[in-house]
């Protein structure tokens, strides 16, 4: 008698769990967002000002812009004085058509 009695408390408990857990609201975790998402939006808000920005801005801000083809720019500005248009990074050596292409949306000239 008192094995039926634990063997059905152990089961009322069990159950009583198994209920508690399925009745339990499931919560959904939000699938992340892709990254190329989360990119884009970084992209937009980061515009680059050809003619007052640093070497580090450039390497930071710009997508295959390293140390040194920053410093490029830099150098050229100082030298040439201040772009007029954004096309004018194409004569920067190491700025080719598909790297300006690749920067056009964050680029500008102020």
């Amino acid at each position: 008698m008192q094995k039926l009695n634990i063997s059905s408390l152990i089961f009322a408990f069990l159950s009583s769990l198994s209920v508690a857990t399925t009745a339990a609201p499931s919560i959904k975790a939000e699938a992340p967002s892709p990254i190329s998402t989360q990119m884009s939006k970084t992209e937009q808000s980061n515009k680059v000002y050809l003619n007052t920005a640093d070497a580090e801005t450039f390497r930071r801000d710009l997508f295959g812009i390293g140390t040194s083809k920053a410093k490029a720019i830099v150098a050229y500005r100082e030298s040439r004085g201040p772009f007029r248009a954004v096309d004018e990074l194409l004569e920067v050596k190491g700025i080719g058509k598909a790297l300006l292409e690749k920067n056009r949306e964050r680029l500008v000239i102020d």
